[in-house]
């Protein structure tokens, strides 16, 4: 596996910003890790990238202790923070190909600086200083240097702030496209960034792991309730539900349009065409309500 966290803890004076974690991600995942603020993800994500040491426990990234091989680590990784560090004053390819130097990239470097400025749509500011660059192409020379070396693991931070909506699909496409050879690691206040890039979801609040898993299965794991809508043709009664079994809520959005929340759904539409039946009424449609993970995380999350 690449990233393997054992009962990992860091604490700041006497409070745990990271409190005995343990998770695996293996290659080829990409994977949302989520949280309010304050609830550990920077801390633990600095820890996997041996900017920071765990108190106690055990981190491990493709083999390498991120306390006795942190060089090692720092080599396989690549680390895109939210606080993007650029040098204002360079320019983009000299930034990137003194960062290809610092990677000892040698002959290769020139030609590596050329395929991430590509890769990351810096083409055609390449030529500009960091300084006039705007924050989502700013983004991008983060994402660049993120990826310059070849890293086996990415650890991104926020990688699409700042980003317009076309900046934001490509990134999106270049995300998904490096899961398919490396470990990924995204870390987004967006939760429609998560849907659209993760295939597996890591919850931390207070520093504890509070739901892992891939997205439709947390959705079934966190919501207890089940939602329908269903359309009538004729107009209801405004307590007609209270005839129907297994409605636990019910909300008109208009006279003939309803919300209904049950703990099992299947079990409810099952009622529900027995009492269109008896009634001699008409259903138009019943679909089931798919709850959104930005639901998900509301609930798990809430203090």
């Amino acid at each position: 596996m690449s990233v393997k966290l054992t009962h990992v803890s860091r604490y700041y004076g006497a409070q745990a910003a990271v409190d005995d974690i343990s998770f695996d991600i293996h290659p080829g995942e990409v994977v949302g890790f989520l949280g309010p603020n304050g609830a550990g993800k920077t801390t633990t994500m600095r820890m996997i990238t041996a900017y920071l040491k765990p108190d106690s426990g055990k981190i491990e990234v493709c083999g390498h202790d991120v306390v006795r091989d942190s060089l090692a680590v720092k080599r396989i990784t690549g680390y895109l923070p939210e606080q993007n560090p650029l040098y204002p004053d360079l320019y983009v390819r000299e930034y990137l190909r003194w960062m290809a130097d610092i990677h000892h990239l040698g002959k290769r470097g020139r030609q590596r600086v050329e395929e991430v400025i590509g890769l990351t749509g810096l083409g055609k500011e390449s030529h500009k200083k960091i300084g006039m660059l705007s924050k989502g192409y700013r983004q991008r020379v983060g994402l660049a240097q993120a990826l310059l070396h070849d890293p086996e693991v990415l650890i991104l931070d926020e990688p699409t702030s700042g980003l317009d909506p076309n900046q934001i699909v490509d990134i999106r496409q270049l995300i998904r496209e490096l899961g398919r050879q490396k470990t990924v690691i995204l870390s987004t206040h967006i939760l429609q960034e998560v849907e659209a890039m993760c295939q597996r979801v890591i919850i931390i609040h207070r520093g504890k792991i509070v739901a892992d898993g891939d997205i439709e299965a947390l959705r079934q794991q966190a919501i207890a309730q089940q939602v329908l809508e269903v359309e009538w043709a004729e107009t209801l009664a405004e307590d007609w539900w209270q005839d129907v079994p297994g409605i636990q809520q019910a909300r008109a959005h208009t006279p003939h349009q309803w919300q209904l929340i049950a703990a099992d759904a299947e079990e409810l539409k099952k009622n529900l065409f027995r009492y269109a039946l008896q009634n001699n009424l008409n259903i138009i449609s019943l679909q089931t309500q798919m709850r959104s993970l930005e639901e998900v995380f509301r609930q798990l999350t809430q203090i």
